[in-house]
């Protein structure tokens, strides 16, 4: 699979490295505890790569909390 920009994954996550890191490691944690992939990426990937392939996909997104404005 191609590299994926950092660009990519700021836009998906409110331009934040903070909650892009905090979304791409919940999302590693449930790819691990066995939930599937939602997107096709090579079986030897580690879930934090799996993770980021869905966020730059657009698969997984932040939501913001309703206490943020």
């Amino acid at each position: 699979m191609p590299y994926v920009a950092l660009e990519k994954l700021l836009d998906k996550s409110d331009f934040s490295i903070f909650k892009l890191v905090i979304l791409a490691s919940k999302r590693s944690l449930e790819i691990a505890e066995g939930q599937p992939k939602l997107v096709n990426v090579d079986p030897s990937f580690k879930p934090s790569t799996a993770a980021l392939y869905e966020i730059a996909e657009g698969k997984i997104r932040y939501k913001k909390p309703k206490s943020e404005k």
